[in-house]
């Protein structure tokens, strides 16, 4: 899997969201392996998206479509400065339902000290971590740069979500946390998605 991560400020939430229903409309049948996108702006205007390809190939042949060019030329043109482009397919995706349905998502955006140490803790114990927190819906990990990382986390609910998060861990999975935890550099970014924009092809 391949996935372009987008973000910037918008001007209009409204009209951004517009925007990607008319992509959703009138080019995402002609977006040859394109898988899906979650996207949304939060309240103070920042807008982030996740776009989802079969490869890069199949990304790189989107962008170079001339109908693309013109959306993105009307899209950008709701943006508040440029935006910030991340690609990779350095993508770790754990599913434990259907993210589609999400009534919430929260987008973090960090930095880790060991990647391929991340890499293993997000694969141990899905079963454990479906039955302490079964509104999370599933994750969608996009990694590059120098350990840099954009997660999506897909939530049945943003009032589950925060229930969620009171929750005190069982010992194994708290020690998974705070290893995590400990290889943060810096503080993460979070971008609470109230209204989410989920788009899969049809």
């Amino acid at each position: 899997m391949f996935v372009q991560v987008i973000q910037g400020q918008v001007a209009d939430a409204e009209q951004a969201h517009a925007s990607l229903d008319r992509w959703m409309e009138e080019l995402a049948p002609n977006a040859k392996g394109w898988l899906g996108t979650t996207a949304g702006v939060t309240e103070e205007g920042r807008f982030i998206a996740l776009a989802r390809f079969e490869s890069a190939e199949a990304a790189r042949q989107n962008s170079d479509q001339p109908a693309q060019d013109q959306w993105w030329h009307d899209f950008s043109a709701n943006l508040e400065g440029a935006a910030t482009f991340h690609d990779t397919d350095d993508v770790v995706v754990d599913l434990t339902g259907e993210p589609d349905a999400a009534g919430f998502v929260q987008v973090i955006q960090g930095q880790g000290s060991d990647p391929e140490r991340a890499r293993e803790l997000m694969a141990q114990d899905s079963d454990a971590w479906a039955g302490f927190r079964p509104e999370i819906l599933g994750t969608e990990a996009a990694m590059y740069g120098d350990g840099e990382y954009t997660m999506a986390m897909f939530f049945t609910s943003e009032a589950e979500a925060r229930e969620g998060e009171r929750k005190e861990a069982p010992p194994e999975l708290k020690a998974q946390m705070d290893e995590m935890n400990s290889m943060a550099v810096g503080m993460p970014t979070f971008f609470d998605l109230p209204h989410p924009w989920l788009y899969s092809p049809r």
